[in-house]
């Protein structure tokens, strides 16, 4: 007799295949047809007053994409995390021009939903919406003025600040000068506005951390074509003479953010000095040379997005959509109040590869941050220097502290 123990099995075999298919794909339409989990998206503006500019080097042309580039970087950073959390995060970004009214193209940034928005313009047109965002609920982050009139005088609650300070620039710069020991200072400035407001700075600081300014001279900007009225051997001849005379000095301090003649004075002077401020040996709140404290892995990341190196400008949008993509991450949630209530928290603090967690002052929302001194190829220190002591934090040194500020946030 011929067994039946085979058919019954491939019988039994067959109902099992079939279950499994059936919830399989039971299971698969189930999961289609559950609703997905809605995502968070964060949309955030950028403001940026953007004209072609000329400098007295081609290598120190801004690259079209300064800043924005920064920005988009951090956006990518956040979308890393993000796509974990349910949440998005995408960048508009909206042009003018210098000294042009941003209130107009402000107001369409508002009718498109941005609630957070980075600034890269100047201090009186920032000031012109500044009041405008507030009432509409909107956060503003500057990633671009140093005017210190903005974290004072005409600071503001709703204004958080990822740009340096002038007074910051010039503070980490003394700090290092007076390290070195070099306390006789000569300072040559121009005749903008930008250029004197950076004088200040170099003034206050000298005051602030022992330094004598022995001499000051004006260089007047007499409005020539900077590229056919100032060949080599004309400004050879020009500057010895400018710099002739000087009393006894350490150093020479170029206050020309205007760039009309400042990279013209390094190994050009009369007397043979280094020369710091805007040109030589300069301060700023990044260096593209950067590699410390994880700044190989920044930098890495910049140069594949970008095929150049990371400016300052860069970092202090970078940092900006970081602190927000941080805040909405912790908060779960985009809502503007919830977002600065988490910003304005004591303990909140954000790493930006500079060898110490970053925090916001409180009395005027100026981010705390290390002053890197460098020049054109590398890093020569970084400001706090040692001994330069603060009750509260050593970065505090640096700008306008707690006891000397005169802002009052409403």
């Amino acid at each position: 007799m011929k067994s039946t123990v085979p058919n019954t099995l491939l019988v039994l075999f067959g109902f099992f295949l079939l279950f499994v298919n059936v919830s399989g794909v039971s299971a698969q339409q189930a999961a289609t047809n559950k609703p997905a989990k809605p995502a968070v998206e964060t949309r955030i503006g950028y403001l940026r007053a953007y004209e072609p500019q000329l400098a007295l080097s081609v290598l120190d042309i801004p690259p079209r994409d300064e800043g924005v580039a920064g920005a988009n970087v951090a956006i990518n950073d956040n979308n890393t995390t993000g796509k974990f959390l349910g949440q998005s995060f995408a960048l508009d970004v909206t042009e003018t021009k210098f000294d042009a009214d941003v209130v107009p193209v402000f107001k369409e940034m508002l009718a498109r939903g941005d609630r957070f928005i980075l600034t890269d313009i100047s201090a009186k047109q920032l000031l012109s919406i500044a009041d405008l965002a507030k009432d509409s609920g909107v956060l503003l982050f500057n990633v671009g003025a140093t005017d210190d009139s903005l974290r004072e005088e005409e600071c503001r609650s709703n204004v958080f600040h990822t740009a340096p300070t002038r007074s910051m620039l010039a503070d980490g710069l003394a700090q290092y000068l007076v390290w070195k020991q070099w306390r006789k200072w000569v300072l040559l400035y121009g005749s903008h506005d930008r250029d004197k407001l950076y004088a200040d700075a170099i003034r206050r600081a000298a005051s602030r951390f022992g330094a004598t300014i022995v001499e000051e001279r004006l260089y007047e900007d007499k409005g020539t074509a900077r590229r056919t009225d100032t060949g080599v051997i004309q400004v050879q001849k020009q500057m010895p003479v400018f710099t002739q005379n000087l009393p006894e000095h350490d150093v020479v301090i170029v206050a020309d953010e205007s760039e009309v003649f400042g990279s013209y004075v390094p190994y050009r002077t009369w007397t043979p000095r280094p020369v710091a401020g805007t040109a030589g040996l300069v301060p700023s709140s990044w260096h593209p040379a950067s590699e410390q404290w994880g700044g190989s892995q920044i930098q890495n990341r910049f140069d594949k997005a970008t095929g150049r190196r990371m400016l300052s400008k860069d970092m202090q949008a970078w940092t900006a959509v970081r602190i927000l993509g941080e805040a909405v991450t912790r908060s779960k949630g985009n809502d503007p109040k919830q977002v600065e209530t988490f910003i304005k928290a004591d303990d909140f603090s954000i790493a930006a590869f500079k060898g110490q967690k970053l925090s916001f002052r409180n009395w005027n929302w100026q981010l705390r941050q290390p002053i890197l001194i460098g020049d054109g190829h590398g890093v020569v220190s970084t400001s706090p220097q040692e001994g330069f002591l603060h009750q509260f934090s050593e970065l505090d040194t640096l700008g306008v502290d707690r006891p000397e500020t005169k802002c009052k946030l409403n």
